[in-house]
């Protein structure tokens, strides 16, 4: 009897000792867990934050994944006013280029746009009714990328064929840039521009296999604009290939879009070209910050008094028309999925 007692004991003894563990370990994984709640979650674009300062004011609303920054920071000794709006696209956030056959206001694109919008900013180039610049949202494209333009040589209008770049997130919301040119079967990309240079001869219509190593750039949504800026993590302005050597170095509002190495968007607007405020930048300061803000590929926008961000539904630069923002064919929104 003595016996059995004390193997009971025993039996007693290991299971408490057992709960006990297995309280503990409970404990210990429950505050694990509880930890990851106390965690700083990454920030969307990492900036520093004595040259880029967080708009709270103008994110009240936003759920996480997208962010807006301001910088006053001088470029090559001059004043600015920049803004940049930078968004996880992976998120329940959306890019949505948007064409117009009338032209609107990037302001009036915003309050027009139906759902949950966050931003608006200008996009590529156009004229009278016509989009210059590709427009692609959900794989229905509005507009491609000129297909051709006229430049003097030898005295005679003569036809060029440009291949302009463009951005775009493909259905996994990748993001990339290229230089590209729509062909009857799709949008082609391409390593390297189409070497076309004004005062020379043009270069052959881009096909499939010119200029070498092009493939079909198969993305969801893009914008299109002119010229590249950065490409590969390098500053790589190819102005005179892209035919649009026009005010690049004079300092004047400027509009882009690029993305991260981690895959987030980043919208850049800065302030220029109004007499009481910033003077602006050449397109070279504009690769050059976008570079600094860790940006693997930027596009350029049209720019001057076409540039124009919206936040929220404020207006973040002055625009440079004394008329306030100038209205344009297309835009790109982020807003909610």
């Amino acid at each position: 009897m003595i016996h059995k007692l004390l193997v009971n004991s025993v039996l007693i003894a290991a299971v408490l000792l057992q709960f006990a563990c297995n309280k503990k370990e409970e404990v210990g994984l429950y505050s694990i867990y509880q930890l990851d709640k106390y965690k700083t979650p990454k920030p969307v674009i990492d900036l520093d934050t004595v040259v880029w300062q967080k708009q709270q004011g103008l994110m009240s609303t936003f759920p996480k994944g997208i962010a807006v920054y301001k910088s006053n920071q001088a470029v090559n000794g001059k004043a600015t006013n920049m803004y940049i709006l930078a968004f996880n696209p992976k998120l329940n956030l959306e890019f949505k280029p948007i064409m117009s056959t009338t032209a609107k206001t990037p302001s009036t694109f915003f309050n027009e746009e139906s759902g949950e919008v966050y931003a608006c900013i200008n996009g590529g180039f156009f004229g009278t009714g016509a989009s210059y610049s590709l427009v692609l949202f959900n794989g229905l494209k509005s507009a491609d990328n000129i297909k051709s333009l006229n430049r003097a040589l030898g005295g005679v209008s003569t036809p060029y064929y440009p291949t302009r770049a463009a951005f775009g997130l493909n259905k996994e919301n990748k993001p990339s840039v290229s230089w590209i040119y729509t062909l009857s079967n799709g949008v082609y990309a391409y390593p390297q521009p189409s070497p076309n240079e004004e005062g020379k001869a043009p270069q052959a219509i881009p096909t499939a296999s010119f200029p070498v190593g092009g493939s079909l750039w198969e993305q969801n949504s893009a914008i299109g604009g002119s010229p590249m800026l950065v490409k590969d993590s390098s500053v790589n302005i190819t102005d005179v290939q892209e035919l649009i050597a026009v005010d690049n170095t004079s300092s004047r509002a400027r509009s882009a879009i690029g993305y991260l190495k981690n895959g987030n968007v980043v919208l850049f607007a800065a302030e220029g070209g109004n007499r009481d405020g910033a003077p602006g930048l050449t397109l070279k300061e504009v690769a050059q910050v976008m570079l600094q803000i860790g940006c693997v590929g930027a596009v350029n926008l049209d720019g001057g008094g076409s540039s124009s961000m919206v936040v929220d539904g404020v207006t973040t630069i002055k625009p440079s028309d004394v008329a306030g923002e100038r209205k344009v064919v297309s835009a790109v929104l982020v807003k909610k999925r």
